[in-house]
């Protein structure tokens, strides 16, 4: 028989699970204060069974492709699925040799199926270290070629919302935009960094976000702002058209330098949450 000492007890401890289990819910919205005046428009929180292909296709693409990427990216499943609430993009080293095909992962984009021109673009993202590994949530312009545009790279453009090097520092994000100019020539903003105060990246989730107006661009992690970029003036005129999300985990390439035998597979991008949203 419970005592109303017994009831007391019972009440304290569902009480502090309440708040235990609150608190955890809370943390899939760290630093999003999206304010009254943003308005979700699109969102995908990963909570089913499986990826949806209404938000997402998978790019499959050889070896080399892009900036010398030792990775195959596939649309098999064991490279990107859902899981416990988590998009999961997983890098695979497929054999015993280490070099350019010997690594399968994933390239998800919106192309196609979701864009968007302006607007707060978020998502909340657990990241892996270690040499080699070059996770990225950035956008393309919609026109682009390779998703059945007219328009070639980097007259497109091209906004990093976070790119990561492993083989770097592991406690450093970088931002960065791609465009051509009055010239024609590439042009890039030039990479902008934030660090840490404690910990490496991936200890835990933390959520990027870029705020995209008609003047500028403005980069934060976990509600930090850290870089931003005028996109005034006419050799700015791809960032004022329609844009897709991307979310890759590369391995190897030009800018991220080469796996080795410190690095241990397979390796896991997290993605909680991902969130659009506009004014």
């Amino acid at each position: 028989m419970y005592t109303v000492r017994h009831l007391c007890m019972l009440l304290i401890v569902f009480t502090v699970a309440s708040c235990i289990n609150n608190s955890q819910k809370n943390n899939s919205t760290k630093a999003i204060d999206t304010g009254a005046s943003w308005k979700l428009v699109w969102s995908d929180e990963f909570d089913g069974d499986s990826l949806s292909l209404n938000n997402w296709t998978h790019q499959i693409e050889e070896a080399g492709r892009f900036n010398d990427e030792w990775q195959r990216y596939t649309d098999n499943p064991k490279n990107a699925y859902v899981e416990n609430g988590n998009l999961v993009i997983k890098a695979i080293h497929e054999s015993d040799d280490f070099g350019m095909n010997q690594f399968t992962s994933a390239r998800l984009h919106t192309a196609n199926k979701h864009v968007w021109k302006y607007g707060k673009i978020s998502a909340r993202v657990r990241l892996p270290k270690g040499n080699g590994m070059w996770p990225a949530f950035w956008m393309l312009g919609a026109n682009i070629n390779e998703n059945g545009g007219d328009t070639p790279w980097p007259d497109t453009g091209e906004i990093d919302i976070l790119e990561f090097y492993g083989s770097k520092d592991n406690a450093v994000v970088e931002a960065n935009i791609h465009y051509a100019d009055k010239n024609n020539a590439h042009k890039m903003m030039g990479a902008k960094k934030f660090r840490l105060d404690e910990g490496i990246f991936e200890d835990d989730f933390h959520v990027f976000e870029l705020i995209w107006s008609a003047n500028q661009l403005t980069w934060f992690v976990d509600g930090n702002q850290y870089a931003s970029a005028s996109i005034i003036g006419d050799e700015f005129t791809e960032f004022h058209q329609p844009f897709f999300i991307l979310l890759n985990l590369a391995v190897g390439g030009k800018n991220a330098g080469r796996p080795d035998a410190t690095t241990e597979f397979p390796k896991h991008m997290y993605v909680d949450w991902v969130r659009v949203y506009q004014q």
